[in-house]
């Protein structure tokens, strides 16, 4: 089985999520199966004990509906509204996410749910853990249905590419402003910054920034912006500059 899922988000940052293991997704059914069968358990008494004192019939037929109800509506409304996660999930550290790696969302999480009589097809799972291991994302039939992966949910960090210098816009460029009295050796000395930039070690990275980003976004009255890594700024700018002077 591939265990990782590689995403370039819009912003062009190259995001890896571990995909979940077998084991642990077992592991996270198992520990789910018990809380349903305690929750389907209780409620079976609860009914019997309310219901069963006007009618016996009702309550069984109340029981027998809800026995089918409960264990559908705790794994599509858990992953659908708690971000992907069971109690099972959340105790093995792993996550339902969309193979872009958003958020799933209440509809997928029905789509993956509603398909698990068909992954135990002939016998428990059995086709649920063929398809995993035949599916270069471990998805079994409910994830492709849904489009939707398992991943352990600590993730790797992140990763930058290098800038496309030679094509399109940047979507910051209106950002940096008009980089008025910048030269050709600062847009060569950035431009190779940002394509070595993801080769660099957190070290280098950091001290670059400082000697090389620093000045140049000062000089040229650069503003940061809160919650943006300066190397998009600085894309931005060999991307603006280079347009602007035909070196592109």
């Amino acid at each position: 089985m591939d265990q990782d899922l590689t995403i370039l988000s819009p912003e062009k940052t190259i995001i890896t999520y571990r995909l979940a293991g077998l084991g642990s997704r077992v592991s996270a059914h198992i520990i789910d199966l018990i809380v349903v069968m305690i929750g389907t358990a209780g409620f079976d008494m609860g009914a019997s004990f309310v219901i069963g004192r006007v009618s016996p019939e009702l309550a069984q037929g109340v029981v027998l509906f809800m026995s089918f109800i409960i264990p559908f509506a705790y794994f599509i409304l858990l992953e659908g509204y708690w971000n992907g996660q069971t109690i099972g999930k959340r105790a093995m550290g792993i996550r339902v996410r969309l193979v872009d790696g958003t958020p799933i969302t209440p509809l997928a999480a029905l789509g993956r749910n509603i398909m698990r009589p068909a992954d135990m097809l002939p016998g428990p799972y059995f086709v649920g853990f063929l398809a995993i291991f035949t599916n270069l994302r471990s998805q079994r039939l409910g994830d492709q249905i849904a489009n939707t992966v398992v991943c352990y949910e600590k993730r790797p960090p992140m990763v930058f590419a290098a800038a496309p210098h030679t094509v399109g816009f940047h979507p910051l460029e209106q950002n940096v402003g008009t980089l008025k009295g910048m030269t050709q050796e600062e847009y060569y000395a950035l431009r190779r910054f940002c394509d070595r930039f993801p080769e660099l070690s957190n070290e280098t990275q950091n001290r670059l920034m400082n000697e090389l980003w620093a000045p140049i976004a000062s000089r040229r009255k650069v503003p940061s912006l809160p919650n943006v890594h300066p190397i998009y700024l600085a894309e931005a700018v060999v991307m603006k500059y280079g347009r602007d002077h035909g070196l592109l």
